[in-house]
């Protein structure tokens, strides 16, 4: 009987996934294996929200694959030894893992070449199935290997088009003798944060229908009204690849309209910020395009956002949003980002940082390149916008229902009011136990202007 070995990465999933097809055409048996990487955990990537909804993805792949007649091999330690012992315990003669995008990945894949070097057995990587378009598909022309600009990218995405999908497999066949650790369990992991969702392929193949027969029509006019919640939160599934970009946006587009088209359009620009990492793997901390900056690192003030304490009522309620959810709606994202680096200057590492710590789908390419963004530091052709969060309150908030929710001590207080705090005089003011804004708008934006040379 031939073998193959699957490693499992960020593709969590039975249904779409080419890597485990291409195995199993392949093969007699197949070994799905996971490998719980002890970098990870000195890299401090093994957040809390990550690790708990990882133990559900896991726990729903191991059910899904029992149901087939297999099994989900779970190991721990360094993956290019694991997956040489997998392969010789199992007998395979190749092992086959979709391609990454980070610079850990890329060297992950050549640890595990050099693992293999000289066995016998062949290291097939295929297309990464995290995104849609596979990161390198399409380049522009004159020699870049890269789009550093969205829309040039986009038009290029919907000209090549998206692969086909695949059905789940019928049956999975895994060798016997090949034994594996406990699966990780959802409940022995401390300090999450307490709305966290559920992971899992079956979670989130209910959250996919439930999104595309519904919300997804109003996506268009909906996707920035922070009361109304009206996103597809799915970003979490991606992430883990419990469900198939690819397969996203055939379905989006099949369902049509505005909503579907710019939903399609999110799905892309997730892909665009894969390319970028993928040609430029030191811009997970590095700058893209450099703007010396010299930030400023007041650490009251760094505590003050993080906490939801910096006296501007949007900004708090997106970031006790992160601390309860290990979420956050995607406006309240951009706000925080452009509050913390350019309304107080910190650097976006720092926020990048304290975001990869809560958010459970905190991805690198699309965390660090939305940072730098924000930040003007990475792709944004506007390098220096400012968002006002008074402004974006009342834009995107406009009854304050978003801040009443996050922020119950501002919640008597009506309408846009909700969004000016400190205007309330008197015994109106004494009796909110609110603070002062850590900083005036006016004059952080003049500074960060004299910082960047505008003034």
């Amino acid at each position: 009987m031939s073998v193959a070995v699957v490693l499992f990465t960020s593709d969590l999933r039975l249904h779409d996934n080419p890597v485990l097809r291409a195995a199993l055409r392949e093969a007699d048996e197949a070994v799905p294996l996971f490998v719980r990487d002890d970098a990870v955990h000195r890299a401090g990537f093994d957040a809390p929200n990550r690790l708990a909804f990882l133990a559900d993805c896991l726990a729903d792949l191991d059910a899904g694959l029992r149901h087939r007649g297999g099994r989900l091999v779970v190991r721990r330690g360094e993956p290019a030894r694991e997956v040489k012992r997998v392969a010789e315990e199992s007998g395979a003669a190749s092992v086959h893992i979709a391609a990454g995008v980070s610079g850990y990945a890329a060297g992950r894949e050549e640890r595990i070449r050099e693992a293999l070097a000289g066995t016998g057995r062949e290291l097939r990587i295929h297309d990464a199935v995290v995104t849609a378009l596979a990161p390198g598909r399409v380049v522009p022309t004159g020699g870049k290997d890269h789009f550093a600009v969205f829309t040039p990218y986009f038009r290029r995405w919907e000209a090549e088009g998206v692969r086909g999908t695949l059905t789940a497999p019928r049956a999975v066949r895994v060798p016997d003798g090949v034994t594996g650790d406990p699966l990780p369990e959802r409940d022995t992991v401390k300090n999450l944060s307490p709305g966290l969702a559920r992971g899992g392929e079956e979670a989130g193949r209910k959250l996919v229908t439930s999104w595309l027969h519904g919300p997804m029509a109003g996506y268009e006019d909906g996707h920035d009204d922070l009361a109304g919640d009206a996103t597809s939160r799915l970003s979490p599934h991606l992430h883990f690849g419990t469900v198939s970009a690819a397969e996203l946006v055939h379905r989006a587009q099949e369902k049509g309209g505005p909503g579907g088209e710019a939903f399609v359009r999110q799905l892309a620009w997730r892909d665009f910020h894969h390319q970028v990492l993928a040609a430029r793997p030191d811009a997970s901390w590095s700058d893209y395009r450099p703007r010396h900056d010299r930030w400023r690192a007041d650490e009251d003030e760094i505590d003050a956002w993080k906490s939801g304490r910096t006296g501007y009522p949007l900004v708090d309620a997106a970031m006790r949003q992160l601390a309860h959810e290990g979420w956050m709606h995607n406006r309240g994202r951009m706000l925080a980002a452009s509050f913390l680096t350019k309304t107080l200057y910190v650097d976006w590492r720092v926020g990048a940082r304290h975001f990869l710590d809560l958010l459970v789908d905190g991805d690198v390419a699309n965390n660090q390149l939305n940072w730098q963004w924000v930040a003007g530091t990475g792709t944004d052709t506007r390098p220096n916008r400012v968002l006002n969060p008074v402004i974006q309150g009342k834009r995107f908030d406009p009854r304050g229902d978003y801040v009443r929710r996050w922020v119950p001590e501002l919640a008597e207080l009506e309408g846009a009011a909700i969004h000016e705090p400190w205007k309330l005089e008197g015994l109106d003011r004494a009796g909110v136990d609110y603070p002062e804004p850590v900083v005036d708008l006016a004059e952080a934006r003049a500074r960060f202007e004299r910082a960047r040379g505008l003034d």
